[in-house]
């Protein structure tokens, strides 16, 4: 048996102590570059998965933001259209009510007044700025405190005490800084290039607007300045459901879309909109359809706050959306609605994503979206937006009416039904109409 000797790690100070016939035992002398390798695995697969999220947030449900296609020309609500991996049912023409509650569950509503309702490009988040911070900030604490613990505890185990335990773990701290930083540095980049390729859009897209004074939406397609005029009445909507097979298994997508063909120049566009699921693609709808029957009035009627927004709260997020939810949480936590251990780590999470700076940064973003927006919108739209004197407010028609009518007598006599099966005996009806007329 030979005499105990000290092994040195040149790089990180991690003594070791070994025997001369164990040399199975010199794999420690490795481990702080095995834990750097790991830490930098899971840095580039934890930023990629962030990439892809905030791809997902900030342009995500725009894809297609506005397209030249429009869908069939002959379709009313209720119609189901099939294709290979899914189906798409129309909500309008006519536009019915849905009987689902009218929330904005996709965020796309930027602006309401008297006259006209603006979708936003793209609405700004709170989420989407943490999870920026979230990725590199995790990273850096993982490089900067978790492992030179890890060294620490290494240094107490197979090294020659608490004092050398102490210097390994110090001197782990400063090798690991440069790829702490390093990591964060990348990491904020990559997280930053979805929100930069959203800018540089914005610039080019003229917001959606729906005029209930003159029951028209204007729309302008993405490669064009001619804005597209169409009847609300005339205005095609539907949802999609669609699954695929990925590598994570069967994959489901929901979402809904709309547009029409101006009358006057035959020039048809059309904007489709990814959702969490299919009641809440549908109460987006409703939400833009109540608006237009006078049904709801303001932004707050139909935003989803979450009981994070407060009366004289902005509509949209900010400061106040985290004292609201520290508020919210404390409450919960007294209610016995969470864990003791639920605080600590709300308190974590916020530190980690830098406290309430996510929050200054959506503000800022929402202003810059709405200078954008605002630059972006053409004087012919602007002087269309112009209120009228209630005289000359276009009404709705007859046959809207007569069908809206029959879907509220079959909404309340099976309530069981659903907004897509209510639709589709009302269009049977208007076809049996239709072949008798004929």
């Amino acid at each position: 048996m030979g005499n105990p000797s000290t092994v040195e790690c040149s790089q990180c100070r991690v003594f070791v102590k070994i025997k001369a016939d164990a040399g199975f035992s010199t794999y420690f002398v490795a481990i702080p570059f095995i834990l750097i390798s790991a830490i930098m695995s899971s840095a580039l697969k934890f930023l990629l998965f962030s990439y892809r999220v905030l791809t997902l947030l900030v342009n995500g449900y725009r894809s297609g933001y506005m397209t030249n296609q429009l869908h069939s020309k002959s379709s009313n609500a209720g119609q189901v259209s099939k294709f290979a991996s899914g189906s798409q049912t129309y909500l309008s023409p006519l536009p019915l009510p849905t009987g689902l509650p009218p929330a904005d569950h996709s965020q796309i509503s930027a602006e309401i007044r008297d006259g006209y309702l603006e979708l936003g490009a793209f609405t700004p988040n709170i989420f989407g700025w943490q999870l920026t911070f979230l990725a590199p900030m995790t990273m850096l604490l993982l490089a900067c405190v978790i492992f030179p613990i890890l060294m620490f505890l290494t240094g107490l185990v197979w090294g020659e005490g608490f004092s050398d335990a102490v210097l390994t773990s110090l001197d782990a701290f400063l090798f690991s800084i440069p790829f702490g930083l390093a990591i964060l540095l990348v990491g904020l980049v990559i997280a930053l290039v979805p929100r930069l390729h959203a800018y540089f859009k914005l610039r080019g897209v003229v917001p959606t607007r729906f005029n209930r004074q003159r029951r028209e939406v204007c729309l302008v397609p993405s490669d064009s300045d001619i804005p597209v005029f169409v009847p609300w009445e005339d205005i095609q909507a539907w949802v999609i459901q669609a699954q695929g097979t990925t590598q994570y298994g069967v994959q489901r997508q929901y979402g809904f879309g709309f547009g029409g063909v101006d009358p006057s120049t035959g020039t048809s566009t059309s904007l489709e909109i990814m959702s969490a699921g299919l009641p809440l693609a549908i109460s987006t709808w409703e939400a833009l359809r109540a608006y237009m029957e006078y049904e709801v009035n303001s932004l707050e009627e139909i935003q989803v706050s979450q009981e994070l927004q407060k009366p004289g709260d902005p509509p949209w997020e900010g400061v106040h959306t985290f004292y609201n939810a520290r508020e919210r949480m404390h409450q919960r936590r007294r209610e016995g609605e969470v864990s003791r251990f639920y605080p600590f780590f709300w308190y974590c999470y916020h530190l980690i994503t830098l406290w309430t700076l996510p929050n200054h940064l959506t503000e800022w973003e929402v202003r810059k979206v709405q200078r954008l927006n605002r630059r972006a919108t053409p004087e012919s739209i602007q002087l269309w937006s112009e209120p009228l004197p209630e005289e000359q407010w276009a009404k709705p028609s007859d046959e809207l009416k007569r069908q809206s009518e029959r879907v509220l007598e079959l909404q309340k006599a099976h309530p069981g039904k659903s907004t897509l099966e209510i639709f589709a005996q009302v269009s049977k009806e208007l076809d049996a109409e239709t072949s008798v007329t004929a």
